[in-house]
């Protein structure tokens, strides 16, 4: 469901997803992805609200994509020979996710 939460960085209010909430001591935080300025942010739970059923008509500026024919790679060390080697995973690390929205 798309919400619309204000980001701090861009100082206006946005229509996103959220990703994940987690509670600290000065309350609610949420993860959100922008979906029409293809950014992640945090926001505190008092800034969102519903979006209004006009707005959620809009198509997106931002899409969510996949690399094609590209496969997450992760390091496989064994302690016991003192190897390393790289060989394919079952999903991308967190690392590597930082590292790619970063190039972006």
């Amino acid at each position: 469901q798309v919400y619309v939460v204000f980001s701090e960085e861009l100082q206006c209010w946005c229509r996103a997803l959220v990703q994940s909430v987690w509670h600290r001591a000065d309350g609610c935080q949420l993860r959100c992805f922008l979906v029409d300025y293809a950014k992640y942010c945090s926001v505190a739970s008092e800034n969102i609200r519903v979006l209004a059923e006009a707005f959620a008509k809009i198509p997106y500026r931002a899409k969510k994509c996949r690399l094609h024919c590209t496969k997450p790679l992760t390091l496989y060390i064994d302690y016991c020979e003192n190897t390393a080697k790289i060989g394919p995973a079952k999903r991308w690390d967190s690392a590597a996710i930082q590292y790619f929205q970063e190039l972006l």
